[in-house]
């Protein structure tokens, strides 16, 4: 059995040295099987009833990345912390740096390379949700949740 890093350096590796993003290696299945298993756990944790939507994970995200917590956030401190982790979640991918937090302790970011065009919405959720679940594999440890490519069968 591979180990989690392990895993995560050969994602590494398809995502930033290979002409071929991760996306085209991640059966649209698995993708839905891991993003369940991400709100399953981030609806038990906070003890919700629904299943949270994407820009509630990435809000979260953002909480983890600012690294402080408050019952209520304002609507614009809401949007920031979902940009915060748009930009965490792309930062893994060579799309963004992470260059500093601002006086407050909010962490800011820079765009280092154009991000690849998107025909549809949906083709930006699953470049989300795919490094959400590879988010949360890292933070939790564990098995990692972002199955390895697929190998070529030897006599291929």
């Amino acid at each position: 059995m591979v180990s989690a890093y392990a895993q995560f350096s050969i994602l590494n590796y398809f995502v930033l040295n290979s002409p071929f993003s991760i996306l085209n290696y991640l059966e649209d299945w698995q993708l839905d099987f891991e993003w369940l298993r991400v709100q399953h756990y981030v609806k038990d944790a906070m003890r919700r009833e629904a299943m949270p939507d994407l820009n509630m994970v990435l809000m979260l995200i953002g909480i983890q990345e600012l690294g402080r917590w408050k019952k209520v956030f304002t609507k614009e401190e809401k949007q920031d912390l979902m940009h915060i982790g748009v930009c965490s979640l792309l930062t893994v991918e060579g799309y963004f740096e992470f260059v500093g937090r601002d006086a407050d302790g909010w962490p800011h970011y820079r765009q280092v390379r154009d991000l690849p065009p998107q025909s549809n919405t949906f083709a930006q959720e699953k470049l989300l949700k795919v490094n959400a679940v590879r988010y949360f594999s890292e933070h939790l440890g564990g098995d990692s949740m972002v199955p390895e490519p697929p190998m070529e069968e030897e006599g291929e």
